[in-house]
């Protein structure tokens, strides 16, 4: 199992005894180890930069190397945050699908015009 994957399930592993039934994590924790990895790593280096600007704009934007910032949070806000995230890697990566789709339609148009 790659680090990734451990992070991944240590995070889950904490909301499993929550009082709150939610379905999603549910779902998660049905899922097999390779694919939260899976899942959890970016397809490309543009959305993981998205993700990253995204994250330091919902945390705050101050330079770490400057300032000794630290977070604290409770667990229901922690999930909210992971949600956003969630949310905006799926748009993000829907995103990036149809801009992959788009580029290649574009050139099957330009190369049958140019027949």
């Amino acid at each position: 199992m790659s680090n990734s994957s451990n992070k991944a399930q240590d995070l889950f592993n904490g909301f499993k005894n929550s009082d709150q039934v939610n379905s999603l994590m549910q779902y998660v924790h049905s899922m097999s180890p390779e694919t939260v990895s899976q899942l959890s790593s970016p397809a490309s280096t543009e959305v993981q930069q998205m993700m990253e600007h995204n994250i330091i704009g919902l945390l705050g934007g101050l330079p770490s190397q400057h300032f000794d910032v630290e977070i604290t949070t409770n667990r229901e806000s922690l999930g909210r945050l992971l949600a956003s995230a969630m949310m905006s890697g799926y748009f993000l990566r829907g995103a990036e699908q149809r801009m992959a789709f788009e580029h290649s339609l574009m050139s099957a148009e330009s190369s049958f015009e140019a027949e």
